[in-house]
């Protein structure tokens, strides 16, 4: 007979085992211990806090004010804001008054959208990601409300000749050193170098004379085309510091925003069938990169089933955009000036399938968006191979062309600024541009904060190198 376990034995045996099954289970569910609060380069909150530099009401609201005050205004794409001024303007009070209408300068509107989103009572901004907070010692990123593009369009109107001097006649000029005057004397900026400023670029002369000393911060800019030229002969200074460097911008510290889109949305349920195969409207002729659409235009202008159309951004020209949109399969969409256009997000609210030639293009919100899913990608060197383009377009079946379609409506809203508030000040569309601009941005905060970091340790006298031409 086997001799008996003490029952001592037994007990301690079971404790020690249900003593070890419970650490296992324990440390295999437990969350992660919390991050080091100290650690100023991790960002973990589902928004980001804002805080507005205190720029007077004449950089921003009051250039609206100017802009209207105008008697008319003769330039392309003019007519529609002119009739604004007989009829509309006389009704709306003077702090309700809206982004021109005209393309040239609505394109580029995203300033007015985003101050108008931070302007909200936080009571009222619903799902806005921004969070405004009064003292720039809790702010995550400064907000500078500088209403550039319209600045920049101002002097354009009143006297263009000297747009590109820096002379006191130039009033935009004087309102650029205004700003960054303002700005740079800031506590705000001294803390931080301007790293976690954020000023809007969105029209490529928009602060043309202080590019050079904004360019620690984070720019909101369509692409980076065109930034590096320097044209000495349009102004006073020669230096090679009146521009960006190609060193000074990165997808690593700036953010890729879309512009405002021009023609109505087009939703999925009103799609109707579509006659052609390929629609372009604009300008043949334009500069740098536009060389590739002068012979694009030149392959194309012949071939059955493709409408190229010279036109400009007037009303007329905004009626034939919709219709030539709206009936065709695909949309081509060519370097210009610069490597994008307004024309891309036409497309999109279109429903018709972007053909992106531009080999150099940035694109906004990408990581969150994959635009693959509904716009088609050709190489400049296959585009310009003759009838390489049309039969590429035509070799997709109607089920993929369906499937472009179906996505490009999911992502309709992503680029919407609007909302339909009376002076841009409402809550704005959850989904939309803004938020979006914010969460991009949000994404960069750590890569902010240790920039900080490395610029306060370096010795009196010591800058940090220009080492950001990365992608």
């Amino acid at each position: 007979m086997a001799p008996k376990t003490p029952p001592l034995f037994l007990t301690l045996t079971l404790l020690s085992l249900l003593s070890l099954v419970f650490f296992l289970l324990h440390s295999s569910t437990a969350p992660p211990p919390p991050p080091n609060a100290k650690n100023a380069l991790t960002t973990s909150q589902d928004f980001i806090k804002v805080y507005i530099s205190p720029l007077p009401r004449s950089l921003n609201y009051g250039l609206l004010d100017k802009y209207w005050a105008l008697t008319s205004d003769t330039r392309v794409g003019s007519e529609v804001d002119n009739e604004i001024r007989k009829t509309l303007l006389p009704k709306l009070p003077k702090k309700s008054l809206p982004y021109p209408e005209n393309p040239i300068i609505k394109q580029y509107s995203a300033e007015y959208w985003i101050l108008g989103d931070l302007s909200t009572p936080e009571e009222l901004k619903g799902e806005s990601f921004a969070k405004r907070v009064l003292d720039y010692k809790d702010a995550d990123v400064i907000f500078v409300p500088f209403f550039a593009t319209l600045s920049a369009e101002l002097q354009l109107v009143v006297n263009k000749g000297v747009f590109r001097k820096r002379v006191e006649e130039n009033e935009d000029y004087m309102r650029q050193k205004m700003v960054i005057d303002l700005v740079k004397n800031s506590a705000a900026w001294q803390k931080s170098g301007g790293r976690d400023h954020v000023f809007v670029l969105t029209d490529p002369v928009a602060m043309w004379h202080i590019k050079d000393e904004i360019a620690p911060a984070v720019l909101l800019v369509v692409d980076f085309g065109g930034w590096y030229r320097l044209d000495s002969k349009t102004s006073n200074d020669s230096s090679s510091d009146l521009m960006i460097h190609h060193t000074q911008v990165s997808l690593l510290k700036d953010v890729i925003v879309p512009y405002t889109y021009l023609l109505p949305r087009l939703h999925l349920s009103e799609n109707q069938k579509r006659d052609t195969l390929l629609y372009f409207k604009g300008a043949k002729h334009r500069h740098r990169g536009g060389i590739v659409r002068e012979k694009l235009w030149d392959l194309l202008i012949n071939v059955p089933g493709v409408v190229m159309e010279e036109g400009f951004p007037n009303a007329t020209g905004k009626e034939q955009s919709i219709r030539g949109m709206r009936k065709s399969e695909f949309c081509l969409h060519p370097a210009g000036d610069t490597p994008t256009s307004c024309r891309l997000f036409d497309a999109i609210q279109s429903l018709c399938i972007p053909v992106i030639v531009s080999d150099n293009i940035e694109l906004p919100f990408e990581g969150m968006l994959d635009y693959s899913e509904f716009s088609v990608f050709v190489a400049v060197s296959d585009a310009l191979k003759p009838n390489w383009l049309v039969n590429h377009l035509r070799s997709y079946s109607s089920e993929q062309k369906d499937r472009y379609r179906k996505n490009m409506a999911r992502v309709q809203p992503i680029f919407q600024y609007d909302n339909d508030h009376p002076g841009g000040i409402g809550p704005i569309p959850p989904d939309g541009a803004v938020n979006h601009i914010w969460k991009k941005v949000h994404q960069k905060l750590p890569m902010i904060r240790e920039a900080i970091t490395r610029e306060r340790r370096k010795p009196p006298g010591v800058s940090v190198p220009l080492r950001c031409h990365c992608t």
